[in-house]
């Protein structure tokens, strides 16, 4: 076999950079690793054409078949040397070790097609091989193990009889297992993906983002690229500040570490998902993405929690979120307003009066209204916002603050009055109202807590009246840790035995002689230092302890009647004061007549002193709590008549057994005939419903005499005496009884 000149060999080179390139194009993730094969044989081929060269210069003759065996035997890339019939092959001996043949003899034709792949399967002639640029051939190797070969062909020699044929491989078994590990690994993350419900996220500026296949399905995606404008309009409308602030942390966070949010996605069935969102910001290098994201569909689990989180976190009576949910919201609220620079208001709610609601409607009817109140709280609530109940009666609300500086302010206005209007049914008879106390997120407080404790200082800063509306001032600060500082140290004095009753004297106007006390509490400090019950009684209103001091009040004074008149005094009658908290609960029956029982004082010797303003604040219930009382023979006085509600018509319906005249009408009795004529009218219908009277703050003998001339039973004031203790009262006794003897 002749080789007519070195064009032969450069044909071969030629071949192989053909090869090489539509390889690399072909496979374009491989190609440097083609790129290094291609170099390793350009070098052989360079050996071949440089030997071609010195032969062809040295002998300028053809080169016979064994000569070229010879030449190509050891090098190291597969060679066949072959004719159209297969009459003359020859394979060096790199091709053989992969087909594994040994020895010369061997059926040549079916060698070379197994070594260009051709089988039943893969039926190519001669004609096709020659032809093609490339031609990949696939066999089965000496060691059991798959060769992939790409085959270059060209013509060395033609005869008439026959052509011989050069065939260079590229053996790129290594690469096709690399391409298909690669690409089995890439359809197995998907597949994984898939299988797991887990999509992908990556954005290289925060604006635009790339979404895996899974994230597609799963969104219902038109593709995989989106702006951060689509990706944020998925998220629902009470979940955007927590995204915007996911993003914004990774702007800010250099730790890369890993954060994890949850929130609402539209997906492709047309519903809201909840979806667990875990991203980092990767802030390696140029080449990678700077945010990359997974969300998993947490929709199950999510709802298998909200049996738990309804245990923990949902109010069983209204049915919205509970203190506990109140915390977690308002906390991660405040620390969105941090990172976004955004505002939120805080305002606290409390149904005015409730105990005596609860007291007097049931509790039934009481958890109706907490019901409608809540009802009515959560129309005011805007996205991103939370209405909550924190305990028995008080309710939270928090709001975004778009600039609204009055928006707190009329909101709880709002609520006060849809609340006022929603007495219906069993509750009609009642005036529904709510006081409200408000404060900014973030600006007032360090923490959610703080802002919301300052919310109900603000709250508590109304005071004792109600339907009022304030905002927090830093100046309440103070004013409320003394509030809560004279709190605690007055629980400490109920428990120290602090409290004592003050006794002041009610006068017989037409004898002379003491016919009653009225029993006034007084917290007397170690020290000495007296503490006036105007001081101290809202606080313990306001904390609840004033139940502990009403039974103190009760017992004490039946107690110290009963004793005086075992001490040989007149029989007088004892009046104590009881507020709307004691008078309106279902027990108060049981409490005065355990308290008689117990001290063994009679029961027309006990009189309670109710104010106008508690008796009408529901009329209905006040008439069978009075009805109870007078079942046990109890005495029932109206207190300041005449400065509440001022209407008489209220004698004919409670079965009350004393009138006292407020002070008020009594001090200018003596010079004002209006006052005059009042308290005349007052005694005059009094009288006609066999209801006795009692002025208030007689200072003098002429008020005396003008209230004794009108009809007037009882007189009370410092003209006869102060409030006292009981042993001072005991010398008012022993001068009383020799004055009127």
């Amino acid at each position: 076999m002749n080789l007519n000149s070195p064009l032969s060999a450069s044909i071969v080179i030629v071949v192989a950079t053909c090869l090489v390139i539509a390889y690399a194009q072909l496979f374009p993730d491989m190609a440097w690793i083609v790129i290094i094969t291609y170099i390793s044989t350009m070098i052989f081929l360079s050996i071949i054409l440089a030997i071609l060269a010195w032969f062809y210069r040295k002998h300028k003759s053809s080169i016979d078949a064994g000569e070229m065996a010879g030449i190509i035997e050891n090098l190291d890339v597969e060679m066949i040397i072959w004719t159209e019939d297969f009459s003359a092959v020859y394979m060096n001996r790199h091709i053989r070790e992969l087909l594994g043949i040994q020895g010369r003899n061997f059926d040549q034709q079916a060698e070379v097609m197994r070594a260009f792949g051709i089988d039943s399967a893969n039926p190519m002639t001669v004609t096709e091989i020659v032809n093609s640029t490339s031609h990949e051939a696939h066999f089965t190797g000496a060691d059991e193990e798959p060769v992939t070969i790409m085959w270059g062909t060209s013509i060395m020699k033609k005869t008439r009889k026959h052509t011989l044929f050069f065939s260079t491989g590229l053996n790129v078994t290594e690469l096709k297992k690399t391409q298909f590990e690669l690409a089995s690994t890439n359809d197995l993350f998907n597949y994984s993906m898939g299988i797991a419900e887990i999509g992908l996220v990556m954005s290289n500026d925060m604006q635009n983002f790339i979404a895996s296949p899974e994230t597609v399905r799963m969104l219902a995606l038109k593709n995989n690229t989106l702006s951060l404008k689509t990706l944020r309009s998925l998220v629902h409308p009470n979940d955007r500040l927590t995204f915007d602030g996911a993003l914004k942390s990774t702007c800010t966070d250099n730790t890369n570490d890993i954060k994890s949010i949850e929130i609402r996605i539209s997906s492709a069935d047309g519903f809201y998902h909840w979806y667990t969102f875990r991203y980092k910001d990767m802030n390696r290098s140029d080449s990678l993405p700077i945010f990359s994201g997974a969300i998993i569909d947490s929709t199950q689990e999510h709802e298998k929690d909200l049996i738990i989180e309804r245990l923990a976190y949902i109010d069983e009576v209204t049915e919205i979120a509970n203190w506990n949910k109140l915390m977690d919201v308002g906390q991660e609220t405040y620390e969105q307003c941090q990172l976004l620079e955004c505002s939120y208001w805080v305002i606290v709610l409390d149904i005015d009066r409730f105990h005596i609601i609860n007291d007097s409607s049931g509790y039934q009817n009481g958890n109706y209204i907490l019901k409608n109140f809540a009802n009515i709280i959560y129309k005011f609530v805007t996205p991103g916002g939370l209405g909550a109940r924190i305990s028995g009666d008080n309710f939270a609300v928090i709001l975004r603050n778009y600039g609204d500086d009055d928006l707190p302010l009329r909101t709880a206005k709002a609520i006060q009055d849809e609340f006022a209007k929603s007495a219906v049914g069993n509750s009609a008879t009642i005036n529904l109202s709510c006081s409200a106390g408000y404060s900014r997120m973030p600006e007032d407080g360090d923490s959610f807590l703080n802002v919301f404790e300052h919310a109900e200082f603000a709250l508590k800063s109304g005071g004792s009246e109600n339907n009022t509306i304030c905002g927090y001032e830093a100046s309440m600060h103070d004013s409320i840790i003394g509030r809560n500082a004279l709190e605690r140290e007055l629980a400490l004095a109920i428990d120290n035995n602090e409290l004592q009753l003050f006794y002041q004297p009610k006068i017989d106007l037409s004898t002379g002689r003491i016919m009653g006390v009225e029993a006034l509490i007084r917290w007397i400090k170690p020290d000495g230092t007296i503490v006036r019950p105007d001081a101290f009684v809202p606080v313990a209103e306001s904390s609840h302890l004033i139940g502990k001091i009403s039974e103190f009040v009760l017992s004490e004074g039946c107690r110290q009647n009963k004793l005086w008149q075992k001490m040989g005094y007149p029989e007088i009658v004892m009046s104590i004061n009881f507020t709307s908290t004691d008078f309106y609960q279902k027990d108060l029956k049981d409490k005065v007549f355990e308290a008689l029982v117990k001290t063994g004082l009679d029961a027309k010797y006990l009189e309670v002193e109710l104010t106008e303003t508690l008796a009408l604040s529901d009329i209905d219930y006040a008439v069978s709590q009075m009805n109870k009382l007078r079942e046990l023979g109890v005495k029932l006085a109206m207190d300041d008549f005449g400065t509440g509600y001022s209407s008489l018509s209220y004698l004919q319906i409670l079965p009350i057994t004393l009138l006292k005249l407020d002070r008020s009408f009594i001090i200018d009795i003596e010079h004002d005939n209006i006052a005059y004529e009042i308290v005349s009218s007052v005694i005059r219908i009094a009288k006609s419903k066999k209801i006795e009277t009692i002025a208030e703050g007689i200072e003098n003998p002429n008020q005396e005499d003008i209230l004794r001339k009108a009809g007037c039973d009882f007189g009370q004031g410092y003209y006869y005496g102060k409030p006292m203790p009981a042993e001072k009262l005991q010398e008012f006794f022993e001068e009383n009884m020799k004055k009127t003897k």
